[in-house]
């Protein structure tokens, strides 16, 4: 009943490129569309007058299956090229592991997990070495030497860690115009 293509369709086109969940809501309520609207991709299917309390239940439940099937998504970021798993302690890009230590995969996962954040010296100290660390606030810039220097080792065009002077660090995707600036 939409205007130019139906909800029918339009579900079967977000199938093809997506497996976004789909919850149908519609004034449709024969049995056959139901099962047509089930059978072409969609997720849930609700008939209209419905509960507002009822949709967002049906939400809820389509985001726990969602979170049950990929358990480990919270402790995997893939960025690009890049992937972090702080499961394992592994870091790929483009499918070649790269060495790192621990503390280098935990700042590489803090910047990169929160792009475009500045950190600086303290906040990057106190969220990985902890408030109680009596070093020196420099052994960020040790690590970050150390880090930039194993991922060069490998293309990534499209992400960096940069400094910001005198602010500190972030992990920032690069656009084109940046790539050619650089």
């Amino acid at each position: 009943m939409m205007p130019k293509i139906d909800g029918f369709e339009v579900c079967r086109l977000i199938r093809e490129k997506s497996m976004v969940p789909i919850i149908m809501i519609t004034a449709r309520s024969e049995d056959f569309e139901k099962i047509m609207g089930l059978d072409i991709g969609a997720d849930d299917y609700v008939i209209k007058p419905f509960s507002p309390s009822e949709v967002m239940a049906r939400v809820r439940a389509i985001l726990r299956r969602l979170a049950q099937d990929n358990p480990t998504s919270k402790n995997v970021l893939q960025i690009d090229n890049l992937v972090i798993d702080l499961t394992s302690y592994l870091v790929k890009i483009d499918g070649l592991e790269v060495k790192l230590t621990k503390k280098e995969i935990e700042l590489l996962w803090t910047l990169a997990s929160t792009r475009n954040k500045v950190f600086t010296r303290d906040n990057l100290l106190n969220s990985l070495w902890g408030y109680d660390y009596y070093g020196e606030s420099r052994t960020v810039d040790t690590h970050i030497k150390r880090l930039r220097a194993k991922l060069e080792e490998f293309p990534h065009p499209k992400w960096d860690i940069t400094t910001i002077w005198g602010v500190g660090y972030k992990f920032e995707e690069l656009n084109d115009e940046k790539k050619d600036n650089t």
